[in-house]
């Protein structure tokens, strides 16, 4: 889900920047370019962030629980006040307010978002729910 969501993404104007799991298998090149968009592959988790544009907006396609949390907590010390974690692995919604508030202390936001469709819907149109900060709306 987490590949089809960069390419529709990326079909509709926006750069992104895919971690090393998110380019590999074939399905998403290092580096495209279709017209004015690009999806650039980073070699870790630190390129990823420093490629980023602030506030930073990372979106993380990863099985709700625990491996939330451990993304969390690697990413937590490359971030700064503003930028916004956005979980797409539908977590439970304590969890997502727990997250909200963590982030939120540390002068971040996080926004919990759940994803249906699955892969052809993520490509060409996914149902997404969401919560969490509500200043991450305009972003």
């Amino acid at each position: 889900m987490g590949q089809n969501l960069i390419l529709n993404m990326n079909d509709h104007g926006y750069t992104v920047v895919a971690t090393p799991d998110g380019v590999q298998g074939g399905r998403l090149p290092q580096r495209r370019r279709q017209g004015r968009t690009t999806v650039i592959g980073a070699h870790s988790i630190e390129e990823m962030v420093a490629l980023l544009k602030r506030p930073r907006k990372i979106m993380l396609m990863v099985k709700a629980g625990k491996a939330v949390d451990d993304f969390i907590e690697l990413v937590l010390p490359l971030l700064e006040p503003g930028d916004l974690i956005i979980d797409g692995g539908n977590s439970h919604f304590p969890d997502t307010i727990r997250r909200t508030k963590v982030l939120e202390s540390k002068g971040m936001l996080y926004v919990g978002t759940g994803v249906s469709g699955g892969e052809e819907g993520a490509r060409f149109g996914p149902s997404m729910m969401p919560g969490g900060s509500p200043q991450a709306w305009p972003l």
